[in-house]
């Protein structure tokens, strides 16, 4: 199973796509200097630092498809030059779907993985239990 863990967002001037992949989430790890849990436990308990709130939104809107330069003046123009409570909760959801996925993602199943859903039985065809019949054998 795969997720690409993009994101689209209506956020600032407009509506943006944000990804945290693995290239993503190292540069966010060097910048914040703290890995990606990190981050995110500081976002949800309320002891983030103004740079994990501008670099998780510019690392996001970059694995989305902006240019570093485009992305740095979005993160100038509507997160540091507003109160940062303003894109706490754009963060924390653009570091949940880098490392957990998207919430709205399908799930793309591997070739040859089994389907629980296709299988009626849960027990082995062969099973062999070690208990008497619970019925006696009809007569003939």
């Amino acid at each position: 199973m795969s997720r690409s863990a993009l994101l689209t967002l209506d956020w600032a001037d407009g509506t943006y796509d944000f990804r945290l992949g693995w290239g993503e989430i190292a540069m966010l790890q060097e910048a914040c200097d703290a890995g990606p849990f990190v981050i995110l436990n500081r976002l949800e308990d309320r002891a983030w630092r103004l740079a994990d709130i501008s670099n998780v939104i510019r690392c996001g809107l970059i694995g989305g498809g902006l240019k570093p330069a485009e992305a740095l003046l979005k993160v100038r123009t509507y997160v540091e030059a507003r109160p940062p409570i303003e894109n706490l909760l754009v963060a924390c959801v653009i570091m949940k779907a880098g490392i957990f996925g998207a919430p709205e993602e399908q799930i793309e199943k591997k070739s040859g993985a089994p389907n629980p859903e296709e299988s009626a039985s849960t027990t082995s065809p062969t099973e062999r239990s070690g208990s008497e019949p619970s019925t006696a054998p009809a007569a003939a």
